[in-house]
């Protein structure tokens, strides 16, 4: 006990984070030739997303988890044996195709696969808002002197989601319209402690509000590999942005800042119709905007539970953000969960060369 006492940090760091993309890119177009609609949808226009990356044959969940945690260590001062815990919270968990990893648990492989010997290891399924529900965890981890840093890592292979999508949607009414948004992505974060507040994680917070959790389902497909998803988009829509504002107006408050001190606001990356419509929302209710509200869904489409991370890996390599930006990323996520982290790139961005 006076031994993990005397590893108690007060703050956070994001010490490093890497991404990772298949190769193989399908495009908007291609997915609306396939489809059954009569007339024209214009999907494109309507989400923004011209095309997404989806794994060949070899790629899975835990392929694309392994490809993004040896990017974040390749960006990182900790090397892998000296990581000591790794949390993996992907949805999908697939390992040789479709097969779905339970037992050991895909972290367990993850950290073997990354040579990270040494490290405590499990697994959390939190839908979109997975690397922010690990996130959270592996603070705590930190605070209480369990551990002073943690590898959160996500692979999401979810591109039968699309498969599926294609054989069932009939009209621009169909719930399972908003499965054509996804793309398959690895990301991972690496969480350290650090005694210096200016380079920590200023504010991470989370909400839960389950009278919403049919607005997004997803399942085992009965017939085919992999899964199927519906969601009632302009519903779902509409309750996160509302929904989402008093966790937004409580953060600002909690910070002592406004709205438009933001540098960078980082959403989930749905469809850009549906980012414009919730920013314009936030602005009417907070005052202002932030400097740059990030759409990066082009050529990525919504990557689940990685897609802040991936955004904001592409950032760091762009050599974009400056060592004062502060960044605000919000997460919406079937159930319905929200989660902000806010924090300034310090730190970061000297591992990135900028």
């Amino acid at each position: 006990m006076q031994e993990s006492q005397s590893r108690n940090h007060s703050y956070c760091r994001i010490e490093s984070v890497g991404a990772f993309l298949p190769r193989k890119s399908l495009t908007t177009t291609e997915i609306m030739r396939s489809l059954r609609i009569p007339g024209s949808l214009k999907f494109e226009l309507l989400t923004g997303i011209k095309s997404r990356n989806i794994c060949q044959e070899g790629e899975d969940s835990l392929s694309l988890s392994l490809a993004a945690a040896r990017k974040c260590l390749e960006h990182s001062a900790i090397l892998a044996d000296d990581i000591e815990a790794v949390i993996s919270c992907s949805i999908t968990r697939y390992k040789g195709g479709y097969h779905q990893l339970y037992e050991p648990s895909m972290s367990f492989h993850i950290k073997e696969g990354i040579g990270a010997s040494r490290a405590l290891y499990f697994d959390i399924s939190n839908a979109c808002a997975g690397m922010f529900t690990g996130i959270l965890a592996a603070q705590n981890l930190i605070r209480q002197g369990s551990i002073k840093n943690c590898l959160v890592v996500s692979g999401e292979y979810i591109s039968s989601l699309i498969d599926h999508a294609v054989r069932n949607v009939k009209t621009p009414a169909s719930q399972e319209l908003a499965s054509l948004t996804v793309g398959d992505a690895g990301a991972a974060i690496m969480i350290q402690a650090t005694n210096n507040k200016d380079e920590s994680i200023t504010l991470s917070g989370f909400e839960t509000l389950s009278r919403y959790n049919d607005l997004c389902t997803a399942q085992p497909h009965p017939r085919y590999p992999g899964a199927s998803m519906k969601t009632k988009a302009k519903k779902i829509h509409e309750v996160s942005s509302r929904e989402s504002l008093p966790l937004v107006k409580d953060a600002l408050r909690t910070l002592g800042i406004e709205y438009s001190n933001i540098d960078y606001l980082i959403p989930h990356q749905t469809s850009r119709s549906a980012i414009l419509s919730g920013s314009r929302k936030y602005s009417a209710t907070f005052g202002g905007q932030p400097k740059q509200v990030v759409i990066n869904l082009s050529e990525n489409g919504n990557t689940a539970s990685t897609t802040h991370f991936v955004t904001l890996f592409q950032l760091l390599q762009k050599n974009t953000l400056k060592p004062d930006d502060l960044i605000f990323l919000i997460s919406y996520a079937s159930g319905i969960a929200f989660g902000i982290i806010a924090f300034k790139p310090k730190h970061l961005i000297v591992n990135y060369g900028s």
